[in-house]
């Protein structure tokens, strides 16, 4: 089961510009960008369950089935329909206006995000 663990965020590209793109106001991006996020992934063969945490206690949680439609929320609280897929051993899924990878490379979590030409990859290493 590759995917399952917890990861710590070590590092992240284009927040500002991916953020902007999702329609998120400046405060909001500004208080954000100082947040702890932690991702714990348990994987049952192709069901998962999917956790982030923020600073301030916020958690959001998603699960699915790999290959079968699901509902799942974004950052942005949003719930919508969409099926995730495998491809390549990455975590695919398309949201309403960009598209996610997930895959783990060495020890950590690769999260990659792509909204027209903007791309925003969060890594996070391995904590447990």
């Amino acid at each position: 089961m590759a995917f399952n663990g917890k990861f710590e965020m070590e590092s992240e590209k284009n927040y500002d510009e991916f953020m902007k793109r999702l329609g998120i106001s400046s405060d909001v991006i500004e208080k954000a960008r100082n947040f702890k996020t932690i991702t714990e992934v348990k994987q049952d063969g192709q069901d998962f369950t999917w956790s982030q945490s923020y600073s301030g206690g916020h958690i959001m949680t998603n699960k699915f089935t790999i290959g079968k439609e699901c509902d799942l929320q974004t950052m942005t609280g949003k719930k919508f329909k969409v099926t995730v897929e495998m491809e390549g051993g990455k975590v695919v899924a398309n949201f309403p206006n960009y598209r996610q990878t997930s895959e783990i490379v060495g020890d950590k979590l690769v999260e990659t995000s792509t909204f027209g030409d903007v791309i925003y990859e969060r890594v996070s290493k391995r904590v447990a």
